[in-house]
C-alpha cells in the first residue's frame, strides 16, 4: 500500500517520536510505501528514517519553497509548485491516509481528506493516530459535529481513531484487504 502520512516537520519530544518511529517500522516491515511531505527534518525525518530502515519505500512530495529541506535518497521525490498542488499529489499517490501529530499544515491536510470523504470523492481509509491524546479535543469536536447534524455521514465512515500505531496499521491493512 501507498500510505500517505500527514505530520509535523517540527522537532518533538519522545512521547511523539517514539510512536511515530514504531508506526514507521511497522509500515516498512509490511512492505508499504510512505507517501509524505518529503522533508528531512523533525518528525517527518523520524518517520522516513524508520520506514527506510525497515525496508519500506519513500515517495516524497515537497513544495517549491521547501525543496531545500527535501530528503535526499528518497525512492521518488516530486516538487510541487504550491501547497494546494502538494496536497493533491499526496492524495493522488495514496491508497490510505494516516494523520499524525502536527500543526496547522497537518490540520489543513486532515480536513481536506475528510471533506473529500464526506462528499464521496474518495473512499480511501483515513486513520487519525491520537498519540498521547494529542487529538482528544478534535475528536470531541468531530463528535459534536456529528451529534448536532453537521456531518451528512456517520463519523465512523470518515475517520478511524487509533490510539496506538499497531491499531492504525491493522485498520488500514484490513480496510484494503492486505494481510
Amino acid at each position: 500500500m501507498n500510505i500517505c502520512v500527514f505530520l509535523s516537520a517540527a522537532d518533538l519530544d519522545d512521547r511523539y517520536t517514539r510512536p511515530a518511529r514504531e508506526f514507521a517500522r511497522l509500515l516498512g516491515k509490511g512492505g508499504h510505501t510512505l507517501v509524505w511531505g518529503g522533508s528531512d527534518v523533525g518528525l517527518m525525518k523520524v518517520v522516513a528514517d524508520g520506514v527506510q530502515e525497515a525496508g519500506g519505500r519513500l515517495l516524497g512530495v515537497s513544495v517549491d519553497f521547501l525543496a531545500a529541506k527535501a530528503r535526499p535518497g528518497a525512492d521518488e521525490m516530486v516538487i510541487a509548485r504550491d501547497l494546494g498542488e502538494r496536497k493533491r499529489l499526496l492524495l493522488e499517490k495514496a491508497d490510505a491516509v494516516v494523520i499524525m501529530v502536527g500543526g496547522t499544515g497537518t490540520l489543513d491536510e486532515a480536513t481536506e481528506i475528510l471533506e473529500l470523504k464526506k462528499h464521496g470523492r474518495t473512499d480511501m481509509p483515513v486513520v487519525l493516530l491520537n498519540t498521547a491524546g494529542f487529538y482528544d479535543g478534535l475528536k470531541e469536536q468531530f463528535r459534536r459535529m456529528e451529534t448536532e447534524g453537521f456531518l451528512p455521514r456517520p463519523l465512523a465512515d470518515l475517520v478511524f481513531f487509533a490510539e496506538e500505531p499497531v491499531g492504525a496499521l491493522a485498520y488500514l491493512e484490513e480496510s484494503r484487504g492486505v494481510v
